[in-house]
Formats: structure tokens, C-alpha cells, sequence
């Protein structure tokens, strides 16, 4: 019912005289949430694509949860899921599924609103984040008090309910339409697409297919044409000692070595780097 009632909202939004601090105060939560998503969410702790301390981590976690897409620990284990199944019948949110399922039905299953344990175990020695992940409405609560708080009920619909539709659907995109619409580099046993325009509006990472043959990078663009906004803004963070450690494809990917058993050599590399960094961080 929250989902549903948020979109009616989101379209009250409309309703209020336009006036450039409310878009000003939707383009900063939105930059904010979906920087989460995408660099914390994504690319951290699903991936551990590159490294970081414990601050900052949390950070990344606080900020994911400003979108409402529930706890960090809940979205990264079933993402990893996505990837090691993708496509296949246990992938949770295949297209092969239906597209409405894969775009948005799915979140709001009750069948799968439990946070996977190996994830739990991986950040065990980070209560924060167990806290973060347990109360994950604290995020959305949080975003829309400071709104109204800040800019009243113009920007409480704005920078908070319309903010958050435009994430969650921006996310689920990922999803759906970048295994539906776009082009394939790469010759992956999944779906995958690359698409520019869902590169734009979710960071980088419309770059779907490029993401589903070398999971582990930090950069889903892999060419300098390919927009990555998210890669952009941890490198600069990289320059100030923030992060580090970014991984970016080998030579190999970009020489564009995309045939079935490479792509199935892609995966396992992943796996093992994966792995490592695991047990590198504890």
C-alpha cells in the first residue's frame, strides 16, 4: 500500500506552482539516492569493486537508503543472486518472468523479503550497517522530514515523494528495460543490453551488458563515450584518498573477447575476485 499511495504522491507533486528551488530540491535528492544506489548499493557491496573505510561505507549505505529500496544488506545478496542466476528460473527478477514482474512486482513479494545470511556474515563486524539494513524506512522518513523541514510541503512532495518514485523506477529499469532494449558487446549467457539513455538517468549504469560480462569493475562504461557518472564521481574520490583501489577491466575486455567461454572465464574471474577482496576486508 506505501508503493502504490507513494506514486499518487509523486503526481500531487504537479499540483503545487512550479518554482525552480522545488526541481532544484528533486535534483539533489535524486542525485544523492541514486549516487547511493548505484556506487554503495551496486558497485560496493554487491560487487566490492573498489575499497573504502568504514565512514565513508556507511555513508554510501545511508545514502542508498534515502531511496526506499529497503536495506543494503537485503538489495546487494539479491543482486548477487541476479547474477549468479541471471536468467535462468531462479533469477528472481528475469524478464523471462514478465516485464511488470521484473521491473517492480518482484520488490514487493513477500516471498523474498528476507536478507540473504551470507551477506549478513560478510558485514557482521558492522552492526551500523545490520542497523541500517533492519530499519531501512528510517532513509525515506529522514529525506522527506528534512524536505519539509527545509522547503515546506512543496518540497516534501518534490524532494521527497516525487524523488523517490522517480529512483525506485530509475533503479528498476536496470532490471527490465536494460535486458529488453538496447545492443549486446558481448556475447553473454544472459540478456543484457547496453542502452545510453537508462545510462543517463541511472549514473552509468545503462551499460548493462558491459556490467554483466565483467561484474567486478568499478567503471561500467568501459569506453570514454560510454557515460558513467557513478565512475566519475568515486575516481574523483579516488584523488582525495576517500576510496581506493577501483577496478577497471583488463586490456582483454576491451579488445572485446566476448565469446562463450571467454565470457564464462569473465564470471569466474569475477567470482574469484570477488572473493578475495572478501577475505582482504574480513
Amino acid at each position: 500500500m506505501p508503493f502504490w499511495l507513494l506514486h499518487l504522491f509523486a503526481v500531487a507533486a504537479f499540483f503545487f506552482p512550479f518554482r525552480w528551488s522545488n526541481v532544484a530540491a528533486f535534483a539533489v535528492a535524486y542525485c544523492l539516492g541514486t549516487f547511493g544506489i548505484m556506487a554503495g548499493y551496486h558497485r560496493y557491496f554487491s560487487h566490492r569493486s573498489f575499497k573504502t573505510g568504514r565512514v565513508f561505507q556507511f555513508v554510501l549505505a545511508a545514502l542508498g537508503s534515502l531511496t526506499s529500496q529497503k536495506g543494503v544488506l537485503w538489495w546487494s545478496g539479491h543482486h548477487r543472486n541476479h547474477h549468479k542466476y541471471s536468467d535462468t528460473p531462479l533469477d528472481i527478477h528475469s524478464p523471462k518472468r514478465g516485464f511488470f514482474w521484473s521491473h517492480a512486482l518482484w520488490f514487493l513479494s513477500p516471498k523474498y523479503m528476507a536478507t540473504s545470511e551470507a551477506q549478513r556474515r560478510e558485514f557482521a563486524k558492522y552492526p551500523e550497517l545490520a542497523f541500517l539494513n533492519d530499519n531501512w524506512a528510517l532513509g525515506p522518513v529522514v529525506l522527506c522530514a528534512t524536505m519539509l523541514a527545509l522547503g515546506g510541503l512543496p518540497w516534501l512532495f518534490w524532494g521527497g515523494f516525487l524523488a523517490i518514485v522517480a529512483m525506485w523506477h530509475a533503479t528498476f529499469t536496470v532490471n527490465s528495460l536494460a535486458h529488453v532494449w538496447g545492443t549486446r558487446r558481448y556475447e553473454t549467457t544472459d540478456t543484457s543490453r547496453n542502452n545510453p539513455l537508462l545510462a543517463l538517468i541511472t549514473f552509468g549504469e545503462g551499460w548493462h551488458n558491459n556490467h554483466h560480462h565483467y561484474q567486478s569493475s568499478a567503471r561500467n562504461g568501459f569506453f570514454w563515450w560510454e557515460v558513467d557518472v557513478t565512475f566519475y564521481v568515486l575516481k574523483a574520490l579516488s584523488w582525495v584518498g576517500v576510496v581506493w583501489d577501483l577496478r577497471v577491466p583488463p586490456a582483454w575486455v576491451l579488445e572485446g573477447a566476448a565469446g562463450p567461454t571467454r565470457q564464462g572465464e569473465t564470471a569466474a574471474v569475477a567470482e574469484e575476485e570477488e572473493e578475495a577482496a572478501t577475505a582482504k576486508t574480513g
